[in-house]
């Protein structure tokens, strides 16, 4: 497990992850954040129109990023995004489109910035120390939803203090849905994701800011039309390009039931 040291923060922090080439959601969010410090949970590169363009601007603003499943399979190489899903569901034959082209959009500088990313980074706010990571300390990939057990969750932490020692948080990402829960005195923030909206419906997506323990949530307007256009233009009709204006996944099958707009059958 590769660690970082984010650093001390006094002041509130802006958290995010899920960029997934989505240029145009990343500009946007820059011009909220303005001076404000930011951390990112990975998958930078993913479903949208502009890899290298996404990874080149996270780089200038110099954000800590800790890796998500995309970049490390896109350092090695590997012919998959690695995201976690079943064979043939929707996610699994959408990669199929997308993921290629990210591959072939990251050159082998591009390659190595990614396989030099932390998988877990640290920071300290007020005196309170949080763990970042991209889906799971046992797995990169893994999901954990707003209604998952309670136990998955401290698995989880369990794993991550006997590297790192007593933290009072986790900062998530992998599911592109913002939520946060208390398991027992630990917090669970999932930042959400910039690049897509959280399948309701509204082409707004997310990001959170932590301040002194409280976590609040808050869209993201962009231009949306423009990035659903660059996806078209590189030929990534998929879907995905679709959600940016719908607000809806076409991947609905991999959501926990109770998340879905119409449950199975």
């Amino acid at each position: 497990m590769q660690v970082s040291d984010f650093g001390r923060f006094d002041t509130p922090l802006v958290l995010f992850g899920g960029t997934y080439s989505n240029l145009q959601a990343l500009l946007a969010l820059q011009a909220v954040i303005g001076t404000r410090s930011a951390i990112c949970t990975g998958d930078v590169v993913a479903y949208g129109g502009n890899p290298s363009e996404s990874v080149a601007l996270i780089r200038e603003l110099a954000y800590p990023v800790v890796a998500g499943n995309c970049e490390r399979q896109i350092a090695e190489g590997a012919d998959t995004c690695g995201c976690g899903f079943g064979a043939g569901s929707a996610c699994d034959l959408l990669s199929r489109g997308w993921y290629p082209f990210a591959l072939q959009c990251c050159d082998a500088e591009t390659r190595a910035w990614m396989a030099a990313l932390p998988d877990v980074g640290i920071f300290v706010q007020n005196n309170r120390r949080f763990a970042v990571l991209h889906g799971g300390a046992t797995e990169i990939s893994r999901f954990l939803w707003p209604s998952s057990e309670a136990s998955d969750f401290q698995r989880e932490i369990s794993v991550l203090e006997t590297v790192l020692g007593p933290i009072d948080g986790v900062v998530a990402g992998h599911s592109g849905i913002a939520f946060h829960r208390m398991i027992g005195r630990h917090h669970w923030i999932n930042a959400g994701a910039i690049g897509l909206p959280p399948h309701d419906g509204r082409c707004q997506t997310r990001y959170a800011v932590l301040d002194d323990g409280d976590v609040t949530f808050h869209r993201l307007d962009y231009d949306a039309q423009s990035a659903r256009a660059a996806m078209e233009a590189k030929g990534l009709t998929q879907g995905y390009d679709q959600t940016l204006t719908t607000g809806i996944w076409p991947s609905e099958d991999i959501l926990p039931v109770e998340l879905r707009r119409q449950a199975d059958g």
